[in-house]
């Protein structure tokens, strides 16, 4: 690997703890305004101190994020549906190569959709943006999404996460499910779970716990964080668990305690 792929990996999953909490806001790709990213640079900014790497679109990324904020960012560049459109699956790369690289990112993520209807059509895209990330050391982060007839388990979601590593993703994120290890010890790549919808507080956080001590190296957490009812304490929360290998009783009462303390001066929606 050169010099500037590992640079930027290690900007990502940071050295010294081998793990990264990722803060997701890219959702309004498919979703529009989200609830929660109604005002994107409302709610990015009070975060952005505690996520390790923001992963927005180009288009928020210019719009709502100061150039000066000196945190990674891994650029989603996968897109061209809705979710009010025929297959969300029918997805294309949206943003060219001169423009991540303008953007200064330290990553790329695109969606692959195994199993759906536009299979061929995902993985090809993942490996044009592969082979044009290999040219410029920008790694590439693929998004294991899944569709609603597909099932969340260790045989589907390793079967998924060890085709995006052989097609050359640096890493990738996923769904934590039962026997997540098995997912883990057959993907040749770090593993980051992905949040999905809101759920209570300390559901997300065991979440984030299990996934750790199955073996992921982090989190790329969206609603769970920004839709939190303190999103700020929500994220100091996870990166204890993340970062400092505490369990769920010690994060939940973390999150309680800053919630408590802030009233709702942390709150961004």
């Amino acid at each position: 690997m050169d010099w500037g792929m590992q640079n930027r990996l290690s900007r990502i999953i940071k050295p010294d703890t081998g793990r990264t909490v990722m803060l997701a806001v890219d959702h309004g790709y498919f979703l529009g305004p989200t609830t929660g990213l109604e005002d994107a640079s409302k709610t990015i900014e009070p975060l952005l101190p505690y996520a390790d790497t923001l992963m927005p679109t180009r288009g928020v990324l210019r719009a709502s994020v100061d150039p000066d904020v000196d945190v990674p960012i891994v650029l989603r560049v996968s897109g061209g549906q809705s979710i009010v459109g025929p297959a969300l699956s029918d997805e294309g790369i949206t943003v060219a190569i001169e423009d991540a690289i303008r953007l200064n990112v330290s990553g790329m993520a695109l969606s692959i959709y195994v199993g759906s209807e536009h299979e061929h059509q995902t993985l090809t895209n993942l490996t044009k943006l592969v082979d044009a990330g290999e040219k410029y050391g920008i790694p590439v982060l693929a998004v294991t999404a899944v569709g609603r007839e597909m099932t969340r388990d260790a045989r589907y979601l390793g079967l998924c996460c060890r085709i995006a590593a052989e097609l050359g993703a640096k890493f990738v994120k996923t769904y934590y499910c039962e026997d997540f290890d098995k997912v883990v010890e057959s993907c040749p790549v770090p593993l980051v779970i992905a949040g999905g919808k809101k759920i209570p507080e300390r559901d997300a956080l065991q979440l984030a716990y299990d996934a750790i001590q199955s073996g992921a190296v982090g989190v790329d957490m969206g609603r769970n964080i920004f839709q939190s009812e303190d999103p700020v304490a929500m994220i100091s929360a996870v990166r204890a668990v993340v970062h400092e290998n505490i369990n769920v009783d010690e994060a939940f009462e973390l999150f309680n305690n800053l919630k408590s303390k802030s009233g709702s001066a942390s709150k961004v929606h």
